[in-house]
């Protein structure tokens, strides 16, 4: 029993994998079933034992993006050895290389844009990193280092919709540099605009420090 549950465990994720490659690069329309069973080595039987349609797979490679994103920003929040831009910042990063490196995130970003998928967009990886960056925010506030006139919403919506841009933006056009060049650089432009002048002449003599990577096995 135990090893027929290994086997399914296994089969299941391998069908999940194999279409979070297939829906990262076609999208969820034009994805085939029949290219995710032989990237899979899964019989159709195999796939409708676990999943009920493509859909109901796309919304397993969902959570299974929302769980990589979880894992991540549970990480970063658990820092406090740390100023709260310096852990932003550091979960910026990992942020950006989740991406490259994890091809269900790169799946769940295109999926949520899906119509089929549009309801899904409150639940979604976004909402995850965006309260990650809010928590961030409202620290930095309690302890000084944002403007009087800023505010952590705002500061957080911002910051969200400079990120996603950047993220689509790179997929759309094949953006020079890498993601997480891209994704420190709407970090520091927001900073600029909302923190303390305390903070940004600290920032400007000393840069970044070395936080090392909170990215969890993938």
């Amino acid at each position: 029993m135990a090893r027929q549950q290994e086997r399914a465990r296994r089969t299941r994720a391998a069908l999940v994998e194999s279409a979070a490659i297939e829906f990262a690069k076609r999208g969820y329309a034009a994805a085939s079933v029949n290219t995710i069973l032989e990237g899979s080595n899964a019989t159709k039987g195999a796939m409708y034992f676990h999943f009920q349609s493509k859909e109901d797979l796309a919304r397993a490679v969902l959570q299974a993006g929302v769980e990589q994103f979880t894992a991540l920003t549970d990480r970063w929040t658990r820092r406090t050895d740390i100023g709260p831009f310096e852990a932003l910042h550091g979960f910026v990063v990992d942020l950006a290389k989740l991406f490259h490196l994890c091809v269900i995130v790169r799946a769940e970003f295109r999926l949520i844009v899906e119509p089929e998928f549009y309801p899904d967009v409150l639940s979604g990886g976004s909402q995850v990193w965006g309260r990650t960056a809010y928590e961030f925010a409202a620290r930095a506030e309690s302890e000084g280092l944002l403007r009087a006139d800023a505010d952590p919403e705002k500061f957080t919506r911002v910051l969200a919709a400079s990120l996603a841009g950047q993220r689509y933006m790179s997929d759309m056009i094949a953006l020079e540099g890498d993601l997480v060049e891209r994704f420190e650089e709407s970090l520091e432009v927001v900073l600029a605009a909302m923190a303390s002048q305390e903070w940004l002449e600290k920032f400007e003599g000393e840069g970044w420090p070395d936080c090392g990577s909170e990215l969890p096995d993938l």
